[in-house]
């Protein structure tokens, strides 16, 4: 595992270490009901501090390798938007993700993302 100190420690600039090891993003807020305006994440680690039901978060293009986690710490049920034309565990819909949960998916191909859960 990269661990950002170290790659840095080893040489390499900060946008560098930013592409080997991804970027953080704290305190989000997602936002809309829909896919058509929920908040578009753009770090490789986020977390989501504050929400109101019903609202969610949009993945980014699907890559195969591509690799995103979520916090919720947001005290209600975000919901998570695959990209038009992409799928979360091979199914069409989007995923939900409880407060007090991280989720970490993995783009296993061009068009679908895998989920893993915290317990």
């Amino acid at each position: 595992m990269a661990i950002p100190s170290r790659v840095q420690a080893s040489g390499n600039s900060g946008l560098a270490t930013t592409s080997i090891c991804g970027d953080g993003a704290t305190g989000l807020v997602a936002l809309g009901s829909t896919i058509a305006d929920a908040l578009q994440l753009s770090a490789v680690w986020n977390t989501i501090t504050t929400s109101s039901a019903s609202t969610g978060v949009i993945l980014p293009p699907t890559e195969v390798g591509a690799m995103i986690g979520i916090r919720n710490d947001s005290g209600q049920t975000v919901t998570v938007y695959p990209k038009s034309g992409s799928t979360i565990n091979a199914a069409a819909s989007n995923l939900s993700v409880a407060t007090a949960k991280t989720v970490i998916l993995f783009a296993t191909s061009a068009t679908t993302w895998a989920s893993v859960t915290t317990a």
